[in-house]
Formats: structure tokens, sequence, C-alpha cells
């Protein structure tokens, strides 16, 4: 059980990193410093949205619309974050 627990820690600071690097890069292409023609930069574009939108999904639902503005990776962050802090030691420590 141990062993399930650490893999899911893992995970979920892989998916940390992972949408640290996909709120970066989207404010990089807003701001025209990255340049999105090139194909490199497109292909890790679309791959990080398509790890991360069903995630966002659900929570731009729920969330108001602030415009430009997106605060659903911002949720999710805090939800990951509260998983890795305070359910897996919660569950760590009953077994």
């Amino acid at each position: 059980m141990l062993v399930l627990l650490q893999i899911l820690d893992l995970l979920l600071r892989l998916l940390t990193y992972v949408i640290i690097a996909q709120a970066i890069l989207s404010w990089l292409v807003a701001f025209n410093v990255i340049n999105t023609t090139n194909e490199f930069v497109r292909s890790i574009l679309v791959a990080l949205d398509r790890m991360t939108e069903p995630l966002y999904r659900p929570i731009r639902r729920i969330l108001p619309d602030f415009g430009a503005l997106d605060l659903s990776p911002m949720v999710v962050l805090l939800i990951v974050i509260i998983l890795r802090d305070i359910v897996l030691p919660a569950l760590s420590a009953t077994r």
C-alpha cells in the first residue's frame, strides 16, 4: 500500500510541474515571447494542453468568466497540493 501512495505522490508532483510549465508557456505565447510558428514549440504547447485540458474543463465550468484571466490552473494546483500534503499523509498514517 505504501508503494501505491508513493507512486501517487510522484504522479501528483509530476502533474504540478506539467501545470506550471503549461501556465508559463501560455504566458510566453500571450506576450509574444515565443514564436508559435516553430513546429517544436507548437508540439510542446499542444501536448501540454492535451494533458491539462481534461483537468481544467470541470473547473472552468464552475468558475465565473474573468475574461482573459484563467484561474483554473491555480485551482487545480491548489487541489493537487491539498492531495499531496493532507490526504496522502493521512492515508499513509492509517496503514
